[in-house]
């Protein structure tokens, strides 16, 4: 909409590109081989995912990034890093990077001044939600004003007025105006699995894997649509940070009114043991639902969802595999949804003519 060619590489796969590969950021050789392919075929521009695994495996060694945006840090990938502290100091070595011109920052998250710290010599960019000088949550997401331009904003969650702001002062930062990008904010769409709502029912698929996503996601439709009851649907990945897990029942437990339990991707863990892990931050007196059957949870509670209730399906979002011990199988939140709808309406139209 800009008139500039770009290339995407991040959690969401490779834009524009015969390259493929499973993780947020490729390893080096798949890395170059997609940019050298954009330079053939003129995007000079690369918007880059960049995971503290990458940094810390040297992927993007040599690489000349001239921009970083720091969006939020939050529990994520201990059971790599061991602590959060070793975590956030692998994430700043982006900002200390040579190459690096322009850092843009998020003024509201609590690790700020840490990233500025370690943007020390840069050309640095704030922003925080103080920046709209008004905003009102509606049904469909926000109607907002900034910089004296009223619009209306497409997505739930104040987390994604904030990923808006980031992405305007990035293009601003390029060389943009408020009168080239402003007037396209509106227009933007939610990408695949990120509070991916169904065009026909209150249903949500999120990527949401750790305490702070899923907190964010279901505060998100409380706060939205305040009348209705919140029903959640979640698991945890296998092999991954397990300090998590207990935050997450907990977490889910006290905001969700309904609860139901599932696999998420187990890998090589027992996945009854992932589930009595997130039990454990539940109080035995609230009725948890489980059921270790991913597709069948879900076709479960799309089927018993009522017109005042929302549904919250949380955890993989865009994938498209479930993996096991020995196996991995093809699957994927929103083709569930969708089947288990047209489902529905087959069994109500049976209930009515038995009625």
């Amino acid at each position: 909409m800009l008139g500039t060619k770009n290339g995407l590489i991040g959690t969401l796969g490779i834009s524009n590109s015969e390259q493929n590969f499973s993780q947020t950021t490729p390893n080096i050789f798949t890395l170059y081989r997609t940019l050298d392919g954009y330079k053939k075929n003129g995007i000079d521009t690369a918007v880059l995912e960049v995971s503290s695994h990458g940094i810390d495996q040297n992927r993007i060694a040599g690489l000349n990034i001239t921009h970083a945006v720091f969006t939020n840090l939050t529990q994520d990938h201990l059971d790599y890093h061991q602590n959060l502290t070793t975590y956030q100091k692998v994430k700043e070595q982006l900002f200390a990077l040579p190459s690096v011109q322009s850092v843009i920052l998020n003024r509201d998250d609590d690790h700020y001044f840490d990233f500025e710290a370690a943007s020390k010599g840069k050309k640095i960019t704030d922003y925080s939600l103080e920046n709209f000088t008004d905003i009102k949550t509606t049904e469909q997401g926000f109607l907002t004003t900034l910089n004296g331009y009223v619009f209306e904003v497409p997505f739930l969650g104040k987390f994604n007025l904030s990923n808006i702001l980031a992405s305007f002062n990035t293009l601003k930062a390029l060389g943009f105006s408020d009168e080239k990008v402003i007037p396209l904010l509106h227009k933007l769409m939610s990408p695949p699995g990120r509070m991916q709502k169904n065009p026909e029912k209150l249903i949500w698929i999120d990527y949401a894997h750790t305490p702070d996503a899923l907190e964010n996601a279901i505060t998100t439709l409380k706060t939205h649509y305040p009348e209705h009851a919140i029903r959640v649907v979640f698991g945890c990945g296998g092999n991954r940070d397990q300090d998590k897990r207990s935050k997450m029942g907990k977490i889910a437990s006290k905001l969700a009114n309904t609860l139901i339990l599932t696999n998420d991707n187990p890998r090589n863990e027992d996945p009854l043991a992932i589930i009595n892990d997130i039990l454990n931050g539940i109080d035995d007196s609230y009725e948890v639902d489980i059921t270790e059957d991913r597709q069948l949870a879900i076709e479960g509670a799309v089927i018993a969802i009522d017109e005042e209730e929302c549904l919250l399906i949380a955890g993989k979002g865009h994938e498209t595999t479930q993996t096991f011990k020995n196996k991995t199988v093809e699957s994927n939140d929103n083709d569930i949804v969708l089947a288990a709808i047209i489902e529905g309406a087959r069994l109500k139209k049976i209930k009515n003519r038995q009625g």
